[in-house]
């Protein structure tokens, strides 16, 4: 099954839709189109009941450049509180409340905003020689697209001042050594490594794996006893499914799940 996009590649097949940046000669900046298409793609991600996990990755040589700067060149480009309120905040907030596993496949570099298109992913696999640049003060912006709260969670206060102040690259061996990505892989094996992760995944309990993402987001804002209520709640939710029930039997007759997302 496809759909067809102007400026990225979506495919569905086995359970896991792909999402490819396809701007390659613009390092998969972010303009007008893209932006659009991937709001629009995220959308569909959650619509279609096939698609169990997501991957989001890039054409060519870049994982996303950000920003395309020739876009706030154009004349009368919109005031840039309106486009990060109306095109940038909407795509993290997209990969975030999808109740699927997002994966970020970074084939190489992640920066700006496409960076924090990385770090709003549930997953993140890089390529050894991807790396993340957040370069916003160089051109006298500040680091926005959700990197001032999402980065800080994963790397810690300290390192995420360095990262975001001197906005020196960050290769992808010392990314994983500080826990911003989850592996590091050759760059040849990058597809193969993520898509073996994703079928695992797509493998999963559905609706356990949404509930869990959902508990996992709202325990970085509640207190722990609220967090102990909400898990309460949400096991509630999770005991009732047909994917339990098969998962007890599966256990009892000593086989594999075979979980519907009911």
């Amino acid at each position: 099954m496809a759909t067809a996009f102007d400026a990225l590649r979506w495919e569905v097949d086995a359970g896991i839709a792909t999402i490819t940046l396809d701007r390659p000669a613009a390092l998969n900046s972010l303009e007008a189109s893209l932006k659009k298409d991937l709001l629009a793609a995220f959308r569909e991600a959650g619509r279609d009941r096939a698609v169990r996990v997501v991957i989001l990755t890039g054409a060519g040589r870049a994982f996303c450049a950000g920003q395309d700067l020739t876009e706030r060149l154009a004349p009368d480009p919109a005031p840039l509180d309106v486009e990060v309120r109306e095109r940038f905040n909407p795509l993290v907030m997209a990969i975030r409340l999808l109740d699927k596993p997002v994966i970020a496949a970074i084939n190489g570099v992640a920066a700006g905003a496409g960076a924090s298109l990385a770090f709003a992913c549930d997953l993140r696999i890089a390529a050894e020689h991807a790396s993340f640049v957040l370069a916003f003060g160089r051109i006298g912006l500040i680091p926005d697209t959700g990197a001032t709260w999402l980065l800080p969670r994963l790397v810690g206060l300290g390192r995420a001042f360095e990262l975001l102040l001197l906005a020196d690259p960050l290769p992808a061996a010392e990314a994983l050594r500080i826990g911003l990505v989850n592996r590091v892989v050759p760059d040849e094996e990058l597809a193969a490594e993520t898509r073996r992760v994703a079928a695992s995944l797509a493998a999963g309990a559905p609706r356990a794996m949404a509930l869990t993402k959902r508990a996992m987001h709202r325990a970085l804002e509640a207190g722990f006893e609220a967090t102990l209520d909400y898990e309460a709640s949400l096991q509630g939710i999770a005991g009732r499914t047909a994917d339990h029930a098969e998962g007890l039997a599966a256990f009892v007759e000593k086989r594999p799940p075979r979980f519907t997302g009911s």
